[in-house]
């Protein structure tokens, strides 16, 4: 393998905002990027001030969010001729640095990142109904060996198990209409009229909300919270939804890192593959409907994240906030 090319700050701004077309819940983007130039470093950093007191007071769909900014940094990273070489939680005593990535050589195993390059800006979070056709077994086995090569797994409910899912996320849809608290977090990051929504840096604005759900059992969020919203009509969702939870064998920060990483490269597979997605996550934001989610065979295993994956139209690009207000360069 050839060595590393030198990085200018326009690529380094690049790779930062490669990074930033990561999702994170209510689209918050809570992370926070510092170079230095000298040891061709990165530092990812956890910005708490974005976090979600209510939906998630212990951080954990925060560190996913900043899980998979890291895992498309390093897909950026390898697509320049670059190894990335990450550090997870190098400083324990400083609860915001999620991670550390140095630039070194390039090794063969970057070369599956740098295959995943182009589906960065072409993955969009999808509001709208799929199709109903099956996903192939070859799609599923993908999907999954892309999760276990970040050390999570990835599985898809089916029979009385999926039906069961279904009906966890219903009931936590239900709850967080009338929950005073989730209603302030959506509140906080939703941007609804043309005068919000158009000038959007962050949160979800109402032309991504997606059409309202009249039928059907896909678990979908209804954003506007009951306000009033453009209407965007309303038309039956799939009957049988395509759902994987993705999981973990522990639920500290290292494994919420672990997990945002791993789902950025289902999702960027699945693009790659054709496929829409779209995210679950009201029923994880409720400590006791989230426990029930995992493997009924096994019982073990904590559900970081359920996705939604079938064939339909892309969303359309969310907001990003500019690269100067996130990145940091230094010597």
């Amino acid at each position: 393998m050839t060595a590393s090319p030198t990085l200018d700050d326009t690529r380094v701004t690049e790779l930062v905002r490669e990074a930033t077309a990561a999702p994170s819940m209510h689209n918050a983007q809570p992370w926070r990027f510092r170079y230095a130039r000298g040891s061709r470093t990165f530092r990812l950093y956890a910005d708490f001030e974005r976090a979600m007191p209510h939906s998630d007071p212990d951080a954990r769909a925060l560190h996913l969010g900043c899980g998979a900014a890291l895992f498309n940094l390093r897909v950026a990273i390898a697509h320049v001729g670059c190894h990335p070489y990450v550090t997870l939680l190098p400083a324990p005593d400083d609860a915001s640095l999620l991670a550390t990535v140095r630039l070194t050589d390039p090794v063969d195993d970057d070369l599956g990142l740098t295959l995943l390059h182009p589906m960065i800006d072409q993955r969009h979070t999808s509001r709208y109904p799929f199709a109903e056709t099956e996903l192939p077994d070859n799609l599923r086995t993908a999907l999954s060996d892309a999760a276990w090569r970040e050390g999570a797994t990835l599985t898809f409910p089916s029979s009385w198990h999926l039906r069961w899912i279904e009906e966890l996320a219903e009931e936590a849809e239900a709850r967080n209409l009338t929950d005073r608290g989730s209603e302030e977090d959506l509140a906080h990051w939703t941007r609804i009229g043309i005068a919000e929504a158009d000038t959007a840096t962050d949160g979800v604005p109402d032309y991504a909300f997606g059409p309202r759900k009249h039928g059907g059992r896909a678990p979908m969020r209804d954003f506007s919270g009951g306000r009033p919203t453009a209407d965007f009509g309303a038309t039956p969702f799939e009957t049988d939804p395509h759902l994987a939870l993705l999981s973990t064998d522990g639920d500290r920060p290292r494994d919420w890192l672990t997990a945002g990483q791993a789902m950025e490269r289902v999702l960027l597979v699945a693009t790659l593959d054709g496929l829409a997605t779209s995210f679950s996550t009201q029923a994880l934001e409720w400590p006791d409907l989230r426990w029930p989610l995992r493997d009924p065979s096994s019982g073990t295993g904590h559900v970081q994240m359920m996705l939604r994956i079938g064939y339909g139209p892309k969303g359309p690009r969310a907001p990003r906030r500019p690269v100067r207000e996130v990145l940091v360069t230094e010597d």
